[in-house]
């Protein structure tokens, strides 16, 4: 070895110092102690010269692996060698962590690709983990990216390099919580998950145990990491672990401790030493994923391993323990039985049931715990199928209740102890429970009248059973007589319970019944404690009188001491699972040693008490009770107004809605308002333009408001021709009074004017017609005038209405009852207006078509006095030609008369005439 290291450390040539160094790496095995304390230091110098050539960097790591690692072959391993070994390995690996260079160094080296240079440097640094963990730990912590350099290890594609990486991982985590949280965030958790789904699951090998355990490692007491856990959603890929199938005869060995392993990762998320937070938060997302219902599948299974359902039936307590959600799921599972039960049920037998292993029976206990854990509900369920009102009589299925009843009594002592335990937590701090359960009535024997529970249990307390059965039934009656007057009462009422606990108190028997002598000191100091006085012969005096003469204060607080100072009370009180080595140690429950605790105290101070200060703590009780009472009562009330307030914020945000929504209904119809006016403008402007061209063509009607010009031109020609035709009428009767003497013609000629006045009076008539109509006209004009002003005063009236909502929209929440019915009557007019408005727009329409029918008639009419006042001048023309003839026989006459010798009118007379003539004749041209 001397030589070899002087080779190792003189030679020039690099093949030289390799083979001397493989030469020490042979006897390295054989000879640790002497190569160890030779050739460590040439070594450690390989490494940091040599860097260049992997062989020989391979085989120094071997040869400090070798002398290192205390893992030698088993036949060379003897009987007197580990502990020499152990100190052997350690103190070499101080000499190597020395110089913390050395491990940085050794960092480095596991970071090279190479095969023969990765895998022994992990072993090494694995193997440094083992003998000196701690201080290795903390050299890679202060070391720059020292662990994530190992975390590159889970990523290596050859498997015997990831697998020692994890491996070398699990030994770098333990009990570093700092190391821990650094591996789960360079993701670990996402690499060690793949690999154990590329593995197989629970079907996979040794390589799935190995991930398993260094999850434990990471998640174990560590909250942040199981936050962390929880919220990069990893709890969801823990389910298909435990999808087992259906065929469960093929369990191996490694797929057990897989399971295992499993099992116990998922307790550690959920664990009762965990914060509540964090364990609710888990709790809620197992049930979420399906996990808890995959949980139940295997409880319920058949042909799983006696070990397997054991750990199954503890994780599933855990995660319900305290979770109502879950507890009600667990609730509704069913056994896959004919009929179906449920899974309560079934456990509960098996509880009961001595043939079941002890741990398979101390897990359903803890399973039954875990379910009432703050569950009052359960508590109701379990206590109810004990009640008299929901006892099935026809036997035909079994309930809780009767199998705890069943196991209460039974001749197993574990039994006993189990039912009074499971009872006790139906009870825990329910007062309303502990008063039903009072009803409880239990038939002993045929022909005997059924006796109470709490009889029965104080019963068999007094027949002198085993230990284990006494403190059970003991933890019974203390939980449900605490904090519970009636109970405190009925236990007294049977007058043979206080002296058989005094003579148990004061009898000085052995260490063993020193148990049952502490649980009969604290039941009669609660029933002391929460004694009401309603018994005379019963009172808080009277007992304590009783004490003091039968069994003395002193040695009565002495004997209630018995039960904290007891060995397997201070085990109960460390977790709330039962975990007893053996049956015999089954003693005490975790939830029965806080109450223990709890009243301990105040019953060694109540023994103490003298009646006046008994008396004076009533009298605080009392002010407290009323104070209590007090402040229940204001609880209600703010309970009350809390729930008003939340239903009037929920009526606000009602009418906050319905307030947007009629707002917005509003904005609605005040758009379709402004749509129904600018379509009346539109419409106001065609029929103005349509009366535009009717007045263009000659149409004698306008719309809203104007006057007939073609009518009134009509009436002036109708005044003229009246004139004419009044003129003509002077005339004719001036001329009929000159032709009156005339003969024949003139007859003629009166006939003619007869005709002419008589188509006179005619043209008149349709006048006094046309005139009626016009009047009608007028009427119609001056009542769309009307309506159109109407209609501008609604339209003024709708506006307003539109803007008053906007104006409310500042209104206070406090108003919006009032804005709501404002709202509502101002949306009903809108709505009546709208109707309104489209009714006077279909009255308009209607007003329209009658006037265009009514100007039709009009122009109809006018061409009628166009044809009959064209008539009356073709009449005209004729009386002309009438009246000229005439001037020429009265011309004709007068010149014969004047022949004759009779005296005739002058020229002038006969011009004037003419004058006359022509005069008709020019305004029969202006007519033209």
């Amino acid at each position: 070895i001397q030589k070899l290291c002087d080779r190792v450390a003189s030679s020039t040539l690099l093949d030289d110092r390799r083979d001397a160094v493989r030469a020490l790496k042979s006897l390295s095995k054989k000879y640790r102690l002497e190569v160890g304390t030779q050739a460590m230091e040439h070594l450690i110098h390989v490494l940091q010269t040599d860097r260049s050539d992997s062989e020989i960097i391979g085989y120094a790591l071997d040869t400090l692996y070798n002398i290192i690692s205390n893992d030698l072959e088993e036949e060379e391993q003897e009987e007197n060698l580990p502990k020499q070994i152990d100190d052997l390995g350690s103190q070499f690996t101080e000499i190597f962590i020395k110089q913390q260079e050395n491990v940085t160094l050794l960092l480095s080296l596991v970071e090279e690709f190479d095969f023969h240079v990765r895998w022994p440097g992990v072993k090494l640094l694995t193997s440094l983990l083992k003998q000196q963990g701690p201080q290795v730990q903390q050299i890679i912590l202060v070391s720059p990216m020292g662990v994530s350099r190992l975390m590159d290890l889970l990523a290596d594609s050859r498997e015997v390099i990831r697998n020692d990486g994890v491996l070398l991982l699990q030994q770098l985590t333990k009990s570093n919580a700092a190391i821990q949280k650094i591996v789960a965030f360079e993701n670990a958790f996402e690499r060690l998950l793949d690999i154990i789904t590329e593995e197989g699951n629970s079907d996979g090998g040794i390589v799935v145990e190995d991930c398993l355990l260094l999850l434990q490692n990471l998640l174990k007491n560590n909250n942040s990491n199981q936050n962390f856990f929880k919220e990069g959603s990893y709890i969801q890929r823990m389910k298909p672990w435990f999808e087992v199938g259906d065929d469960n005869c093929g369990w191996s060995a490694q797929k057990v401790t897989n399971l295992h392993l499993m099992l116990q990762l998922v307790r550690v998320l959920v664990s009762p030493t965990n914060p509540p937070g964090a364990t609710s938060s888990c709790q809620k997302a197992m049930f979420h994923c399906g996990l808890l219902q995959q949980l139940c599948t295997i409880l319920m299974a058949t042909g799983v391993p006696a070990d397997i359902l054991t750990e199954t039936i503890n994780t599933v307590s855990e995660v319900i323990r305290g979770c109502q959600m879950n507890q009600d799921y667990f609730a509704s599972v069913n056994a896959p039985s004919n009929p179906p039960r449920p899974a309560i049920v079934v456990l509960l037998m098996s509880m009961v049931n001595e043939r079941q292993p002890f741990v398979l029976r101390c897990a359903v206990l803890y399973c039954f715990q875990c379910f009432l854990y703050k569950n009052q509900k359960g508590q109701g369920e379990i206590v109810s199928t004990l009640l008299p009102s929901t006892i099935d009589a026809t036997g035909n299925s079994v309930s809780a209740g009767q199998l705890l009843c069943g196991g209460l009594f039974s001749t197993d002592s574990l039994s006993n102890w189990c039912a009074a335990v499971a009872l006790a937590h139906a009870l825990q701090e329910n007062a309303s429970l502990k008063e039903q359960l009072l009803r409880v009535q239990l038939a002993t024997s045929i022909g005997n009248p059924p006796v109470s529970l709490l009889q029965q249990c104080t019963n068999i307390l007094s027949q002198g059973s085993k230990v284990q059965t006494r403190v059970g039934l003991l933890m019974l009656l203390c939980t449900w007589l605490s904090n519970c007057s009636i109970a405190v009462t009925h236990f007294l009422h049977n007058t043979a319970n206080i002296p058989f606990l005094t003579g148990q108190i004061a009898e000085n028997l052995g260490e063993e019944e020193q148990l049952v002598q502490g649980l009969c000191a604290l039941l009669l100091g609660i029933s002391i404690y929460y004694n009401d006085n309603s018994l005379e012969n019963y009172r808080k005096e009277k007992l304590k009188q009783l004490i003091e003469k039968r069994i003395g204060r002193e040695n009565f607080i002495e004997k209630l001491g018995f039960i904290s100072k007891h060995e397997l009370y201070s085990r109960a009180a460390q977790k709330p699972q039962p975990s007893f080595s053996s049956p015999d140690h089954m003693m005490f429950d975790h939830e029965f040693t806080k109450l223990v605790k709890e009243l301990e105290g105040v019953i060694s101070k109540a023994i103490y008490k003298s009646s006046e200060e008994d008396k004076k703590e009533e009298e605080v009780k009392k002010t407290l009770e009323q104070h209590d009472n007090i402040v229940t009562h204001y609880k209600k009330v703010i309970r009350e107004q809390d729930q008003e307030l939340e239903e009037l914020k929920q009526r606000v945000n009602t009418l906050t809605s319905q307030n947007e929504q009629l707002q917005a209904t509003v904005t609605q119809q005040v758009s379709q308002i402004q749509q129904h006016k600018d379509q009346y403008n539109l419409l106001k402007v065609q029929l103005g333009k349509d009366t535009q061209h009717h007045n263009s063509h000659g149409d004698t009607f306008q719309v809203n408001g104007f006057q007939t010009e073609e009518v009134s031109r009509l009436k002036e020609e109708l005044e003229e021709w009246k004139t004419k035709h009044e003129l003509l009428q002077g005339q004719l009767r001036e001329r009929e009074s000159v032709s009156e003497n005339l003969k024949s013609p003139q007859l003629e000629m009166g006939t003619a004017e007869q005709s002419s006045q008589t188509s006179k009076s005619g043209g008149l008539e349709h006048n006094d017609e046309l005139q009626k109509e016009l009047e009608m006209l007028r009427s119609q004009i001056q009542l769309q005038a009307a309506e159109i002003s109407k209609l501008q005063l609604e339209n003024q009236k709708l506006q307003n209405a539109a803007a008053d909502p906007a104006l409310g929209d500042g209104a206070t929440a406090a108003n919006s009852s009032e804005l709501e019915g404002r709202l509502q009557q101002e949306i009903k007019e809108l709505k009546s207006e709208v109707k309104a408005l489209s009714e006077e727009k279909e009255a308009l329409k209607q007003h329209l078509d009658s006037s265009s029918s009514t100007v039709a008639i009009l122009q109809d009419e006018k061409s009628k006095l166009q044809q009959e006042v064209a008539e009356s001048k073709k009449e005209q023309d004729d009386l002309l030609v009438l009246l000229a003839d005439q001037d020429q026989k009265l011309l004709a006459l007068k010149i014969k008369l004047k022949d004759l010798g009779f005296p005739v009118e002058d020229d002038d007379d006969i011009e004037s005439g003419d004058q006359g003539d022509e005069d008709e004749d020019g305004d029969e041209e202006e007519q033209d």
